[in-house]
């Protein structure tokens, strides 16, 4: 008895422990301490008060007589005079004691019939046992078809018991009429015993009911009696599945469903990096699928959540071709009724999230313009408006002007029309790209933990480097653009928008030097040289730009958009907006840390360059205002004599002079053609190393569009030999290839 209950109170806990708001109901403790009230044997305890006649002293007919009488009291659970059920050892059938005068004739007889008694007595035993209500409610149905079934048994011993009264049953009569009932009997006994082994509950009773039953088939007896039992057994399990696969809802308080329902908040999706809620809030439990729905449990999965997402938007769902599932051995019954469910749920999942919460307006709109700078006008606004403010270190940042600023862009240029700019928002990251880029690669591997644990980069960070916009997405929609996409969105922003500030700092260089081209210089080949540079490099810059907006990102979104319209479920979306990101992050570069060390070390020689041809040309300014104020353009007495007006100019191109030698003096004592022709030497040197390097990545991993920025950067032809001699001493020092034998 210690062993059931020790089983009873750690299924309890574990199912109390799951619905915690809800425990499940128990028996009172005297059902379990009356023994008598079970219908089994009792074993140690004598009920009978009459003295028993030694059977070896009577002659055979009264033997038989009293051994007909004594097996009708076994065949209910109950010990006679002179046969007795011996105690159970472990799993074990029960077996008997006959009294060792009885006569051998008599004996052999009472052997054959005493197998159903055995099994009469483990049926009810199992029949008590799963009638607990810790055992699930398929436990319970299984029980009570059985108890139908011994109840037909009592009815026949009943008859039994009354021809025996009249003097009309004798052993072999007895004999005769238990025939039947001993093959079902032992049907019963053995399912009995293979659940109680199985410690069986849920599916995998009914994967075991399943089994049996196609066992037998040649047998068609014993498979009809499998079959009433199956059916019997799969209706509660089958009333589950349905409310889940019509309506979304699952009522399991005995965990036996096959999909499991886990405690996660929707809110958590804008926050979590490596989002749970579409994948774990509800799994399958590979146990507790039937053998015969074990091919449609992905759809049962998946119809189901797809009506709960919409059933959790406040909409109540009903699917209008629900019809009551039935087991039968025909498993596509169950494929036909599961897939009508399974298209309807795609459907109306795929119907909300696309016309009545515009998931693709939301993607087109506003996504696509702000995180993937389709929004020309918006982007020049914001980065006039917001240029000063975020070259401060970001500690000194005021995030509310910010968006205030970005408030202010938005209204200013076409992002005005898009209905839904008020959910784009300003992120300052405490991490710049390439921490960033770690962080998204690292999610779903061993070293998530580690990098999300680790230490923001010492250095300061310049709001430039920490900027990004985040996007405010509500529940539906965050199950597609979830926090795992937005991260994606904003490394392609980041890396985009860096190149973008890169681009503006080349041409306010290009304007400054418009203004230094008045100035006769002397040394014009140092600073022709400067030009030359800022050129290449505003080449370089412009067209990585137009490859990742025009042949990766353009392209890519197109195949989105197509998709999307073919898309039969929201898995199809989730997967095709994943294969989006993908693809784009790959061919921008960002999944390679090699190419991606590159091209940060060429961005960081073009800043460079910038900074310090911006610091020679504001000296020039500086110079060139204090002259302004010295110059009078007219007095209180009217405009300019002719004579003041030639003084003017004189004096003029005696200034431009003066000026033209401190920048030649500035050169002379800062070395600045050295410096020009170090920066020369390290952009040509990363940019070579770049191309070589996508020249071998394209030819190796077949990623053959990015080859694109070879031929847009090398269009005619300048980088060609260079190319060429790096690639023969790669071979060179590659290992000779051994001949084939």
């Amino acid at each position: 008895q210690q062993p059931l209950e020790l089983t009873r109170k750690i299924l309890r806990d574990k199912q109390n422990k799951k619905n915690s708001g809800q425990p499940i109901p128990v028996f009172p403790s005297w059902v379990y301490e009356r023994p008598a009230l079970i219908g089994d044997f009792l074993i140690g305890t004598s009920l009978s008060t009459d003295t028993t006649v030694p059977i070896g002293t009577l002659p055979l007919a009264s033997q038989e007589s009293m051994i007909v009488e004594d097996l009708l009291y076994v065949l209910i659970g109950v010990d006679g005079r002179y046969i007795t059920a011996q105690a159970l050892v472990g799993r074990q059938n029960r077996a008997f004691s006959l009294d060792p005068n009885l006569d051998l004739s008599i004996k052999e007889l009472v052997t054959r019939i005493l197998p159903v008694a055995a099994s009469y007595s483990a049926v009810t035993r199992f029949i008590e046992e799963k009638s607990s209500f810790e055992y699930g409610q398929v436990n319970h149905a299984l029980a009570a078809a059985m108890r139908t079934l011994i109840k037909e048994y009592m009815i026949l011993i009943t008859q039994l018991e009354h021809l025996q009264r009249q003097g009309l049953l004798s052993l072999q009569k007895l004999w005769f009429y238990i025939q039947p009932t001993m093959r079902t009997l032992e049907i019963l006994a053995s399912l009995a015993t293979s659940v109680d082994k199985g410690e069986c509950m849920g599916g995998s009773t009914l994967s075991l009911l399943h089994d049996k039953t196609f066992n037998y088939t040649g047998d068609s007896q014993a498979q009809e009696l499998c079959l009433y039992l199956t059916k019997a057994a799969s209706v509660p399990y089958f009333e589950i599945l349905e409310k889940w696969i019509y309506r979304g809802i699952i009522n399991d308080p005995y965990s036996e469903f096959m999909v499991e329902e886990h405690e996660l908040q929707k809110e958590k999706i804008q926050e979590d990096y490596n989002d749970k809620y579409w994948d774990q809030r509800y799994t399958v439990v590979q146990q507790q699928i039937p053998s015969f729905l074990q091919k449609m449990a992905d759809k049962i999965l998946s119809t189901g959540k797809y009506l709960n997402v919409v059933r959790e938007c406040g909409r109540d769902v009903t699917c209008p071709v629900a019809k009551e599932v039935i087991y039968t051995l025909k498993e596509r019954a169950y494929v036909e009724q599961i897939e009508k469910a399974y298209n309807y749920a795609s459907k109306v999942l795929l119907d909300f999230l696309m016309e009545e919460k515009e998931l693709v307006a939301h993607l087109s709109r506003s996504i696509k313009h702000y995180f993937l700078m389709d929004q020309g006008d918006f982007f020049v606004h914001f980065m006039d408006l917001t240029e000063e403010e975020l070259k401060k270190p970001v500690d000194d940042i005021l995030t509310t002007r910010l968006e205030a600023l970005l408030e202010l862009a938005l209204r200013m240029s076409t992002a005005n029309t898009d209905p839904f700019k008020d959910d784009l928002k300003i992120d300052l990251m405490p991490h710049d790209l390439i921490t960033q880029l770690l962080r998204v690669l690292a999610i779903e591997t061993k070293q998530e933990k580690a990098i999300i644990s680790a230490d923001p980069t010492e250095l300061t960070l310049s709001g430039l480097e920490a900027f990004s916009f985040d996007y405010i997405v509500k529940w539906p929609l965050s199950l597609i653009i979830n926090r795992k996409a937005l991260t994606r969105y904003q490394m392609l922003f980041r890396h985009m928008f860096y190149c973008k500030h890169v681009e503006r700092q080349l041409c306010n260089v290009w304007i400054s030097n418009k203004t230094a081209k008045q100035f006769s210089l002397h040394s014009a080949k140092w600073f022709a040289g400067a030009f030359t540079l800022r050129q290449r490099m505003l080449n370089f810059v412009q067209n990585i730009q137009y490859y990742m907006m025009f042949e990766v990102m353009e392209p890519t979104w197109h195949i989105l958009e197509k998709n999307l319209k073919l898309a039969s479920n929201i898995d199809d979306v989730l997967s095709h907006h994943t294969s989006f990101l993908d693809n784009c992050l790959k061919d921008c570069m960002l999944t390679n840390p090699e190419l991606l060390k590159i091209f940060s070390k060429l961005m960081s020689v073009c800043v460079m360059f910038t900074n310090c041809m911006q610091r020679f040309t504001q000296s020039m300014k500086l110079d060139r205002e204090m002259e302004r104020l010295t110059l009078e353009h007219g007095t209180m007495l009217g405009p300019p004599t002719e004579e003041e007006r030639a003084e003017e100019a004189a004096k003029k191109k005696l200034t431009n002079k003066l000026l033209a030698e401190h920048a030649d003096n500035l050169h002379l004592t800062s070395g600045f053609e050295a410096t020009i022709n170090k920066f020369d030497s390290n952009f040509s040197t990363h940019l070579l190393d770049l191309l070589d390097k996508l020249s071998v990545y394209s030819t190796n991993d077949c990623e053959h569009s990015m080859l694109n920025i070879i031929y847009r950067l090398d269009f005619n032809g300048f980088y060609t030999e260079r190319l060429e001699h790096m690639s023969a001493e790669r071979s060179q020092r590659a290992p000779p290839l051994l001949p084939c034998l």
